[in-house]
């Protein structure tokens, strides 16, 4: 297809901070085209002032992840023929998130509620020797499993209606982390991480709509494992350890 007969993408894209506007582009279609592809044109060839984030180009770290025609994606690994509607695209940064520039999402917050549901492994005070054998059927291992694939690229956060209602909400990704942490056997504070995760703000202000897991680019199930939690919330209330 020579130059003159090439059709063209309309791609709208969000310029600015908080109180930005979309700005209109053509871009050249061209086949195989990713959205990541179409942005990357933008910023190389029309305008190189327009901020994004990417790496490693092939779904590996999440750091492409933007707002779609409304929806939260990898733009790396979303082709441009499976979302562009009569040749028209809107690209945005993140939803639930500050807005640092054009594209590019603040984070901060994301991590921050991390940190607050207790994400981080916390060793035993006594050691196994060795290697701690954890046998792959057993039901702890199998539920931690289950979550343990995810990358932080924060589209269920984005996604997650909870979130817009309440700033305060842990998320998604932040009560997924807590539930593997709390499966490993090898963990040595599997009750703080369900003290963390036990107040207005964690598990149980989840209204279990999904969304987590019908946007989850690597298909896991967020809302299986807030369930997991909820219970296992109730259940060390009943016994008196929280």
């Amino acid at each position: 297809m020579s130059e003159a007969t090439m059709r063209e993408l309309e791609v709208a894209v969000w310029r600015g901070g908080d109180s930005g506007g979309f700005v209109t582009y053509r871009v050249p279609e061209r086949a195989d085209q990713t959205v990541l592809d179409v942005v990357t044109f933008i910023q190389r060839r029309i305008d190189p002032t327009l901020a994004y984030r990417y790496s490693c180009r092939v779904g590996m770290c999440g750091s492409c992840a933007m707002t779609v025609n409304g929806r939260p994606r990898w733009t790396c690994r979303t082709h441009v023929a499976t979302v562009a509607k009569g040749g028209r695209l809107s690209l945005a940064p993140l939803a639930n998130m500050p807005v640092i520039r054009d594209l590019v999402a603040d984070m901060t917050e994301f991590f921050d509620k991390w940190r607050r549901a207790k994400g981080r492994f916390v060793p035993a005070k006594e050691s196994p020797k060795g290697f701690a054998r954890v046998p792959p059927a057993d039901p702890k291992r199998r539920a931690a499993d289950a979550g343990i694939e995810c990358i932080n690229c924060g589209i269920c956060y984005a996604a997650c209606d909870v979130v817009r209602w309440n700033p305060d909400y842990l998320g998604p990704a932040a009560l997924n982390r807590a539930w593997t942490l709390y499966n490993d056997v090898r963990d040595g504070d599997r009750l703080g991480h369900l003290l963390a995760v036990a107040g207005d703000a964690g598990c149980h202000a989840c209204h279990s709509h999904q969304n987590c897991m019908e946007f989850c680019p690597k298909g896991l199930n967020p809302t299986a494992s807030i369930a997991g939690l909820k219970r296992a919330v109730a259940g060390a209330y009943l016994k008196g350890e929280l």
